[in-house]
Parts: structure tokens; C-alpha cells; sequence
């Protein structure tokens, strides 16, 4: 298997020598979690994983964004679970970044690999187990379906984004482009979760505006964002946690390709009653 190219986290702690002071912010609008600060004190547990820790990068929140979590994932060696997924109203991605895992999905093994992708739809079947000899480290995004009556739940399916060709963005001549895993008019879809790739200079040219949440986690590169009037720099490792409505714009910084994993909430009537 090749190296990775797809920056995941380690944990560690830092000497007592080090800077207080970070990149970390919370606001009203948005928050940035650097990089630095995944460390091993921050980590959580889940019943029935073995062998497993996670780093908790959001969580609906009453008052900001409401609609999804997002977990980076730690297995070792021998680890993983027989009974992940303890809501049955809950749809999951999972995107590997590093190591392998095997993922069974209704009876059906996957060896996934780094850019492995996983949709796994509400009351699925399926379990994980690391089968390799160094950890394995995978995000994994949940959402509480948002079942339609007389609309299909999505199937399942596993992927590699290395098999998924990017759609360039009109008039940006390959600078800005995304590799989409679903079809942005398949209804039956409430989230998409995308890759997002901007090349050096590439710029999202003005300050996106819109009802759509994101959870945002730079797998490559660096990059300066304009998050609701401010500008905060970037880099691999670090994620962003954006509320609805929350303006936002980039200027990709170089030398190499800036790209993040890009997760957003459509296709729903907006809520009439909290």
C-alpha cells in the first residue's frame, strides 16, 4: 500500500516548553479546530469498539450547527466493532485517510484503503474490523436521515475517490474542482459529502452565502479562508465547523494542491418548528 497522502492525526502531547496561544476559535458563525490540538488528552470512547479511540469534531449543537457529526476514527491492530452504529435513524460516510480497514456491509467484505469511501444508509448491517499490522484512522460523518414519505432510503455503496473523475467548476479552467460521490439530484440524498480540490491560486471568488451547513477538514495543502468578515489561515489537519448562513471565500495558498472533505445538508424543506 502506498504512503498516504492525506494528512491524519497522531495525538502526542506537547512539551511544557510550548506556546499556549493556537489558531483555535469558537464564534457565533463558525470554529476552527487546528490541527494541534488533537491530542490524546481530547479523545473519547464508544460502546462496543474495541481497541478504538476518536477525536469528536462536531456535534449538533443547540444554538450553532445542528445537523451532523463528525469523528475522526483511531483503530489498532485486532480493533474495531461488531455493532458501530447505535441509532437507527442514522445514515454514516466513512473516508479513509490512513491504514486499512475492512468494512462488512450486509455480509459483504470491503478492504478499504486510504480514499476509500463508504455511504451506509439508516438500520444498515455492517461491522469493522482492522485486519492489518499499524493502525487505521477514518473519518466518519453521521446525520439523522430525513426520511420522505413516498421517497426510497439511498442503497449502500463503497468506493475510492481515486475511481471518482472531478467536476470542474465552470469558468475556473480546472483551478476549482470537486469529486462528487452521489448525484447532487438524487433527492433520495439529505447529505453530500465531498472532496473539494482547489489548485495553487485557485480562489473561491466570493463570499459564499447559504442555508447549507459544513463541516470542513483540509486533508492537503493550505489555504487562507474569509469566514464572516475575518480571515483565518489553514492547513492539513485542521477542520472547520460552519453554521448555516456563515459567509465564507478562499484563496488556495500552495505549493502543492489545496483539498478538504466537504460535508453539507440538502434536499429537505427547511423546518417550520424547532
Amino acid at each position: 500500500m502506498h504512503p498516504s497522502p492525506y494528512y491524519a492525526p497522531q495525538g502526542g502531547h506537547p512539551p511544557q516548553t510550548q506556546l499556549t496561544a493556537d489558531r483555535a476559535v469558537f464564534t457565533e458563525a463558525y470554529a476552527l479546530i487546528p490541527k494541534g490540538v488533537m491530542r490524546d488528552i481530547v479523545t473519547s470512547y464508544l460502546p462496543f469498539w474495541e481497541k478504538t479511540r476518536l477525536w469528536v469534531l462536531a456535534r449538533p449543537l443547540s444554538g450553532f450547527a445542528e445537523t451532523f457529526s463528525q469523528y475522526i476514527m483511531e483503530v489498532q491492530p485486532e480493533g474495531g466493532s461488531h455493532k458501530p452504529e447505535l441509532d437507527p435513524r442514522a445514515e454514516g460516510v466513512l473516508f479513509i485517510v490512513e491504514g486499512e480497514l475492512t468494512l462488512t456491509l450486509e455480509d459483504e467484505p470491503h478492504l478499504m484503503q486510504p480514499g476509500g469511501y463508504a455511504f451506509i444508509p439508516p438500520g444498515s448491517r455492517w461491522q469493522v474490523r482492522n485486519e492489518s499490522a499499524a493502525p487505521v484512522r477514518f473519518h466518519w460523518i453521521r446525520k439523522a436521515y430525513a426520511f420522505v414519505d413516498g421517497l426510497e432510503v439511498p442503497a449502500a455503496f463503497v468506493t475510492n475517490e481515486q475511481t471518482v473523475t472531478p467536476i470542474e467548476m465552470l469558468g475556473t479552467e480546472g483551478r476549482w474542482a470537486t469529486t462528487r460521490f452521489v448525484d447532487p439530484a438524487d433527492v433520495r440524498h439529505d447529505m453530500h459529502v465531498n472532496i473539494v480540490t482547489f489548485q495553487p491560486g485557485g480562489v473561491i471568488p466570493f463570499d459564499e452565502t447559504h442555508v447549507m451547513e459544513h463541516g470542513l477538514y483540509v486533508l492537503e495543502g493550505k489555504a487562507v479562508y474569509h469566514l464572516n468578515q475575518q480571515w483565518v489561515e489553514v492547513e492539513a489537519g485542521d477542520f472547520m465547523w460552519l453554521r448555516a448562513f456563515c459567509p465564507q471565500a478562499c484563496y488556495a495558498g500552495g505549493p502543492g494542491p489545496f483539498r478538504y472533505l466537504l460535508y453539507k445538508d440538502v434536499n429537505r424543506h427547511a423546518a417550520l418548528t424547532l
